[in-house]
């Protein structure tokens, strides 16, 4: 069943029409519709008092505050979807791993999976169970979001968790990942497997609380070359995207990948995440009929508002109209990005592709 084909309620209509699911759909728009990576963090000082009081991992597991950070994102800025205040990482301590973020460090798990022994010790999560906190504050923030702003619940994809899973902390090299896939290959599987039955039930588990999209964050595949994503990661990507509940818009988002492109698209995903370092044009020449989601650098959001403005007709400009583009950075806000800032872009970007002024 394709996405145009699914049944939806008198309810759902709102958001099922809006431009960010049409855009998912590759149908026109009246504008191409915009929302941010980490649109809910550290340049807003509402959030950073949040943080003042409470612990990133505690902010991630109270659900009414997980829900007030991601509806008061959308409310400030005007975007055109939510997306869940949560991480890629909560997954990991159902399945069996210590979780820390450490100040200063970011995420670090303790007892990181560096033998093939250690991946027997892994649990698998298949029904999603043990993350009830996820799901209570996608159902707290869709009850107070407006009802034609769908909301994006997200995972981490099957490599950049394992390669967390593996490295136990951020990576420039991957020497521990890597090591396993290319000496230890039944370990590799056997991981993968574990962590795409917990994605698949997760995910699912997330759209039955309420979220219209997901998308899979996969911010480390960019390292490999496309003969092991071919080998290594598409299979499992694959998988995941064909057990996500029919009818629900997947995108599927990494960074350094301008690569692996066509490959990333052979995992079925609905739309691609494109970083800044390919021409969105190009990009989308290359994969064909799917949705294109980006790519403007963060760090253009450090500039006036006439610079943001012309970057984003740039961007424009390259889609040409084409439906099927939702507008995104090529990665998130950046930390003392100027909120002003943000707030020019998304008014650029409705002003900018407005087609009744055409």
């Amino acid at each position: 069943m394709s996405l145009r084909e699914v049944p939806v309620s008198v309810s759902a209509r709102l958001w099922q029409d809006s431009p960010f699911m049409k855009a998912c759909r590759r149908e026109a728009t009246p504008f191409t519709p915009v929302w941010l990576m980490r649109q809910a963090g550290r340049y807003m000082k509402e959030y950073r008092d949040l943080r003042d009081r409470n612990s990133f991992l505690d902010l991630c597991k109270d659900s009414d505050l997980a829900a007030e950070v991601t509806v008061y994102a959308v409310q400030r800025l005007g975007v055109d979807a939510a997306i869940l205040f949560s991480d890629i990482l909560v997954l990991v301590e159902p399945m069996g791993l210590m979780l820390e973020y450490a100040k200063g460090d970011g995420p670090v798990i303790h007892n990181p999976l560096r033998m093939a022994a250690d991946v027997s010790r892994l649990s698998s999560v298949k029904d999603g169970s043990g993350l009830e906190f996820v799901y209570d504050a996608i159902r707290k923030t869709r009850k107070d979001l407006p009802g034609h702003i769908p909301l994006i619940g997200f995972a981490g994809a099957p490599f950049t968790l394992a390669s967390y899973m593996i490295e136990g902390k951020g990576s420039r090299h991957f020497i521990h990942t890597k090591s396993m896939m290319y000496t230890e290959p039944d370990a590799w599987h056997r991981l993968m497997t574990k962590i795409i039955q917990s994605l698949i039930g997760y995910l699912n588990a997330q759209i039955s609380a309420g979220a219209q999209v997901v998308q899979l964050f996969d911010s480390w595949v960019g390292c490999l070359s496309p003969q092991d994503y071919q080998k290594y990661v598409l299979p499992y990507t694959r998988q995941v995207i064909q057990g996500i509940q029919e009818g629900t818009p997947v995108i599927y988002f990494g960074t350094e990948t301008a690569t692996l492109l066509e490959l990333m698209k052979d995992t079925g995903c609905h739309v691609l995440g494109v970083d800044w370092r390919v021409e969105l044009d190009a990009a989308w020449a290359r994969i064909g009929d799917v949705a294109i989601q980006g790519n403007l650098d963060p760090a253009v959001l450090f500039a006036e508002t006439p610079e943001i403005r012309r970057q984003v007709r740039r961007i424009l400009d390259q889609a040409a109209g084409r439906p099927g583009h939702i507008f995104n950075l090529g990665h998130g806000v950046l930390p003392n990005t100027p909120v002003g800032h943000v707030k020019a872009l998304i008014d650029a970007v409705h002003e900018l592709s407005d087609r009744s002024l055409k």
